[in-house]
């Protein structure tokens, strides 16, 4: 229980990383989660499919939690939840708006963790009792429909959350960020602010998504053959504005990708995305229409190996091949760690004859977070106590902490969390007063958290020096060497054209095993297992400079 007069606020992700999105709002008897997302994984996690925050203290206070709030439907912001569901239970109701919803249940059915979750649909505007906490449901600008931030308020004050956001005074839908809501929770007192942190090291303001949408109209005309366009499959808007454009130039749409299709489909649904059925083509009607009269919104902007535009680049899609006459945009930034990725897809792309058009050659993508000017006006606008920056690596939330306190607030009441901090919150305080397990869960298949840091150094030592396998075979009767030893490698060397170098390891193994026979008449298995990879681990590498796994096998004849 908390002490009384006092809010907790415990980041279990989304600091020092981009990504991995998820804060804990606690008084009293009564948890509030917000967000619940997942990291793409780093270079060095080989195999590794996703991570996702460690949620050992939400686990251990299950009974306490009053509810899942999203602020929008991104994969940093939702893709952990059908994972931390079953962890928890499957019993925690989930609060978000329609289309951060419908994302959501399209992944808990397909993780199989629907049955017992409740699903509560907010509006922008809405107010909701939960637990000890009202929760206010603001309406924000970003790159998906339905983002929200969140003031939630109990006794001692109000906390507000902004999620991810821009300044657009122009949306592609229509609906502009709630200032006013903003502006009069700022004159009523505000304890403390969480605020994304992503653009904090850009000046200036963001583009408006419209700039993207003008872009398109001025290539359209451009275009001989098909139009073929990645991006990420839950920026709505966009796509609202590659069907805008076809529609304009007399071009029929395509959509490819699982995602691409999963998404778009909930959001027509919704009545978040426009495609008149006389423009929207199914991809085996393509060859009834000339390629001049083609629009194709693919995924793949990311160069994901598995994606419609990385298949059609390496000729693996099943429907779609790239011809000289193609026009491919990819309208997205790489995100931190793929961009080999993507300029292996667009080398190829090019090398296909394609032109390829980038965010790097024109404004074919546009940021959905707020740069300098604008994270100054929301400072300005809710005119916190204390100010929390979250969404960013260690040198942006340091940053942050610069530009709020250029805008008047002491140093003192700026908080620069840590993974797992319990930060304390009174109407005069703010201040990190302990710690809970924090840090990151890996997924590998079906395996959830079941690989950690030592199989993770197996996989980078096989990675970079291969593995050897050695195999003995021992008498404990006559306590002698009777078979082998004979070597297996992997990844090491070439046998064939190595012949002298195994026959020599096999002399090492062989003087290694006979010597440890000779020191005891009832030898330790386990112990001549350490002496063989002791002694062939230096014999190798003093003759070839690698160190490869070693694996002994003893076999007891």
């Amino acid at each position: 229980m908390s002490p009384k007069g006092k809010l907790k606020i415990i980041p279990l992700g989304g600091v020092e990383e981009i990504g991995k999105n998820i804060y804990v709002i606690e008084y009293a008897d009564d948890i509030l989660v917000v967000d619940c997302g997942s990291i793409f994984p780093k270079e060095d996690m080989l195999g590794i499919d996703l991570v996702i925050p460690d949620v050992t203290y939400l686990q251990r206070n299950r009974d306490r939690i009053r509810g899942i709030l999203v602020t929008h439907g991104h994969e940093d912001h939702i893709g952990a939840i059908p994972y931390v569901v079953k962890q928890l239970g499957g019993v925690v109701p989930i609060y978000g708006t329609r289309l951060t919803l419908a994302l959501i249940e399209l992944k808990l059915k397909e993780h199989r963790a629907m049955p017992n979750v409740a699903l509560h649909t907010v509006k922008p505007g809405s107010s909701e009792k939960i637990g000890a906490f009202d929760v206010d449901f603001i309406k924000m600008s970003h790159s998906i429909a339905g983002a929200v931030a969140m003031a939630i308020k109990c006794s001692v004050g109000t906390i507000v959350v902004t999620g991810d956001f821009k300044v657009d005074y122009t949306p592609v839908d229509g609906e502009r960020m709630d200032f006013q809501k903003l502006a009069e929770l700022g004159k009523r007192g505000v304890l403390a602010l969480l605020m994304d942190s992503t653009n904090v090291e850009r000046g200036g303001y963001t583009m408006s998504e419209k700039t993207v949408g003008e872009t398109f109209n001025s290539f359209f005309p451009k275009a001989e053959g098909r139009i073929i366009i990645a991006m990420f499959a839950s920026n709505v808007h966009r796509i609202q504005q590659v069907v805008d454009s076809a529609q304009h130039y007399g071009r029929k749409v395509c959509l490819t990708g699982r995602s691409m299709i999963n998404v778009s489909t909930v959001a027509m649904q919704l009545g978040e995305l426009r495609i008149p059925s006389d423009v929207m083509i199914s991809i085996d009607d393509l060859d009834r229409y000339p390629d001049e009269e083609i629009v194709v919104i693919t995924t793949g902007s990311q160069g994901e190996q598995m994606s419609g535009l990385t298949r059609m680049a390496f000729s693996e899609h099943r429907k779609l091949d790239i011809k000289p006459s193609d026009m491919v945009i990819i309208s997205a930034n790489p995100i931190p760690g793929n961009e080999l990725s993507v300029s292996r897809v667009i080398d190829q792309l090019l090398r296909k004859g394609a032109n390829v058009i980038y965010e790097s050659l024109a404004e074919v993508h546009v940021s959905g977070h707020a740069c300098q000017e604008e994270l100054k006006l929301m400072h300005a606008l809710i005119k916190p106590k204390f100010f929390i920056p979250v969404h960013g690596e260690y040198r942006m939330l340091s940053m942050h902490k610069r530009l709020a306190m250029s805008m008047g607030m002491a140093e003192d009441h700026v908080i620069i969390p840590r993974l797992g901090d319990v930060i304390e919150v009174s109407r005069n305080s703010c201040k990190v007063a302990g710690a809970v397990p924090a840090g990151a869960v890996l997924v590998d298949g079906l395996g959830i958290g079941d690989v950690g840091n030592v199989v993770l150094r197996d996989r980078r030592h096989l990675s970079q020096d291969g593995l050897m396998t050695v195999v003995v075979g021992l008498s404990k009767e006559e306590n002698k060497l009777v078979s082998g030893p004979d070597i297996v490698t992997r990844g090491f060397v070439y046998v064939r054209e190595n012949e002298e170098l195994m026959v020599q390891a096999r002399e090492v193994v062989k003087k290694c095993v006979q010597a440890s026979l000779k020191e005891s008449r009832t030898p330790d298995w386990g112990a001549i297992k350490g002496r063989i990879r002791d002694d062939l681990r230096e014999f190798l590498y003093q003759k070839t400079k690698r160190s490869p796994m070693i694996l002994p096998i003893i076999m007891e004849v």
